[in-house]
């Protein structure tokens, strides 16, 4: 291959670091223990200031390198110029020696969405149980989702002093899904990861027709796909409107690189068009395996109560 790599490569490069860069941020809010919280929609919808200074890290940075692109973020934040110690402008090296797939390489800047969730798990974060907490930066081209980034900067926090902190994992279509180790859950066991703060009674009714082996009630939509990959959970479902596009783009990238797949309860596959409405309204159902079983058990009082986009 000659001449400078594809867009789509690049522009992953950079997200690498630059979820790296914002891993550092969350950690440095959290040990200054400033955390400045505000509640935007009630107590189990926050912001802090780690949320709003990642997420201008993050957007500042991409779009001075690739100044085409369209950035989405979570958080509704005032145009303000953004301190250069917040901008990162390193790429991952070994990123950009992948071959870029047939299909993507003459794509354009113009082209990309980038769905960005500086801080996933904001209610954990502020409760102290980090290993929920995720910084996602998902990349969408023609609507579907094409690579992401994930990063964990509280990875291995529990392990004390010396313990190298903070990982990164991230996937293109095509390239494949890099920095964990795949694996599925023993025995076939149906293990299912759902909610822990916003549940309600569609939640709960579609959880318990999966007629799980076992519950597990985490928070973050990042860090659930994450259990999905290294063999924690079977399936993550959700059967509310409550994820956004930015929770699900970069994590439904990883997932399918992997052979998995996450759809609404309806089976359908969202869309990740600039123009889209943010709210996955039909709940999510997220697989590694066995999808149209999982997909086959949700009951029809879910089905009728939440409509596809």
């Amino acid at each position: 291959m000659s001449g400078s790599p594809a867009v789509v490569l690049r522009l992953v490069a950079s997200a690498y670091t630059v979820a790296e860069k914002a891993g550092d941020i969350v950690r440095m809010v959290l040990h200054r223990g400033e955390l400045g919280i505000v509640e935007k929609n009630g107590a189990n919808d926050l912001q802090t200031l780690a949320d709003r200074l990642a997420q201008q890290s993050i957007c500042a940075s991409l779009s001075r390198r690739f100044p085409k692109i369209t950035i989405i973020g979570e958080e509704d934040l005032p145009a303000e110029e953004v301190p250069e110690d917040l901008i990162e402008n390193g790429q991952e090296d070994e990123i950009l020696k992948k071959i870029c797939p047939a299909e993507y390489s003459g794509v354009k800047e113009e082209e990309l969405v980038v769905w960005v969730d500086p801080l996933d798990g904001t209610k954990e974060y502020t409760e102290g149980l980090l290993e929920n907490v995720t910084v996602l930066i998902g990349i969408a081209y023609a609507g579907s989702p094409i690579a992401g980034v994930i990063n964990q900067p509280f990875y291995n926090y529990q392990l004390g002093p010396g313990a190298k902190l903070g990982r990164t994992m991230w996937g293109i279509l095509g390239v494949g899904a890099f920095g964990f180790q795949l694996r599925e859950v023993a025995d076939n066991k149906r293990v299912v990861t759902t909610t822990r703060s916003h549940s309600n009674k569609l939640v709960t009714d579609c959880v318990n027709a999966m007629e799980p082996d076992e519950v597990v009630r985490v928070g973050g939509a990042g860090n659930k796909i994450i259990q999905l990959v290294e063999g924690m959970a079977s399936a993550y479902v959700f059967a509310s409107p409550g994820t956004k596009k930015w929770d699900t783009c970069a994590p439904e990238v990883i997932l399918h690189c992997v052979g998995g797949k996450l759809t609404d309860v309806h089976n359908k596959a969202y869309r990740y068009d600039a123009n889209v409405k943010h709210m996955n309204s039909a709940g999510v159902v997220a697989t590694l395996r066995n999808h149209d079983d999982y997909i086959s058990r949700v009951p029809q009082s879910v089905l009728r109560a939440l409509t596809s986009d």
